[in-house]
């Protein structure tokens, strides 16, 4: 790719980056400071439990009626509305003074998140029509490195800053979020409305698409091995005696995804549309897994690494089939139902496999969906046509 041919896309690659960056910001911004949490207002474990899921949910629940935003707004406008939303909710959880207002705050942040999802794929169509695996390489880089900073800053660097005070260090993480509104208010490109005359946007999902079905659960079992090893490989280490590789493992996992994220920017084109690419990745999983059950030592470490590493870059490969395969109009309403089934899955799962850790007694049977997972994205991977023509 020529350095004039991205002179003209620098503006839009920069503010889908920004846009990436504040999927995750705030809901980050929650782990570190979830012990001071739990003791200014009294939450129980299952509170906390709830804490961290009502994000997915959201992004689940609201989906579909982000769709339907889109279809009123456009995806710029909703995207902007996406984003003004998630950073007044992720401040207003500083300003909570029980569990029920923390939740209710959390609850507008996650809807916000879930109306700015699917208006991603759309606007790299939109924004970039001849670089869609590029720009969507750019915007999951942002969303990976939202990922990171709030989780590698907030206590060493935030937190002290406000005196320790975790109300101040939740608001502090809306401050990127509304300031990606400002720019995409002052720098975004010249909205265009929908044609007079014209039919209206179409806003459900297609359920009777059987490609829907088959992303969704390729993407669902990408997100599936991802939160259930996050969730379960500390227990897992702990319950095995190994759990001085706790911390490393964990580290290698999430920071493994920026790396792949990088590599994607060159490689997203060309793998795109070849079926080998998410088999190979798949089964770059599947060997991660078993990797980390079965080696002994700092292999868990490598291992971890190399699993993040497979799962940004299939997450990258399955977000820039919307806009290459589908028809523009098409594309918030494809991707509102990707989303919707997916992170269903990514809710369900990890309750699952602690139902299953519990009823067998052995930890490593925690990892059992994360196999079916691997499994899923093998064998959906074949079945994806990707002649499909753009409307």
């Amino acid at each position: 790719m020529s350095r004039d041919s991205l002179k003209p896309l620098l503006i839009p690659l920069a503010l889908l980056w920004l846009a990436g960056n504040g999927l995750r910001l705030t809901v980050l911004a929650v782990p570190p400071v979830i012990p001071l949490i739990h003791r200014d207002l009294h939450l129980s474990e299952t509170g906390v439990a709830l804490l961290g899921s009502l994000p997915p949910l959201l992004f689940a629940a609201a989906a579909v009626p982000g769709s339907l935003l889109i279809a009123r707004l456009g995806a710029a406008r909703a995207l902007m509305a996406g984003l003004l939303l998630t950073a007044a909710g992720g401040a207003a959880r500083g300003l909570a003074g029980d569990a029920l207002s923390l939740y209710a705050a959390t609850i507008a942040m996650g809807a916000g998140v879930a109306v700015m999802q699917p208006t991603m794929p759309p606007l790299v169509r939109e924004w970039a029509p001849h670089r869609i695996p590029f720009a969507t390489a750019v915007y999951t880089n942002g969303l990976l490195v939202g990922e990171t900073l709030p989780v590698a800053f907030t206590l060493s660097l935030v937190m002290p800053f406000f005196a320790g005070s975790w109300r101040w260090s939740l608001a502090f993480w809306s401050l990127p979020v509304l300031a990606t509104a400002l720019a995409l208010a002052l720098f975004g490109p010249k909205h265009v409305p929908h044609p007079k005359g014209a039919p209206p946007r179409r806003w459900w999902p297609d359920w009777k698409d059987g490609l829907i079905w088959r992303i969704a659960i390729m993407f669902g079992g990408t997100n599936t091995l991802y939160f259930a090893t996050n969730t379960f490989l500390p227990d897992y280490l702990e319950a095995v005696g190994r759990a001085q590789w706790i911390g490393p493992a964990l580290t290698a996992l999430n920071f493994g995804q920026l790396p792949a994220s990088l590599l994607m920017l060159a490689l997203a084109g060309k793998l795109v549309r070849h079926h080998y690419s998410y088999i190979a990745l798949g089964l770059t999983m599947g060997v991660s897994v078993a990797g980390m059950l079965l080696m002994p030592g700092a292999w868990i470490v490598w291992w971890a690494g190399v699993e993040g590493g497979a799962c940004a870059a299939v997450m990258i490969l399955l977000l820039a089939l919307p806009p290459v395969l589908v028809p523009h109009a098409d594309i918030p309403r494809f991707t509102a139902g990707i989303f919707t089934v997916s992170y269903s899955t990514a809710v369900v799962t990890p309750v699952l496999a602690g139902l299953i850790w519990d009823a067998t007694g052995e930890p490593a049977m925690a990892f059992l969906p994360a196999a079916l997972a691997v499994l899923a994205i093998v064998g959906f991977a074949p079945t994806i046509g990707f002649k499909r023509r753009l409307g």
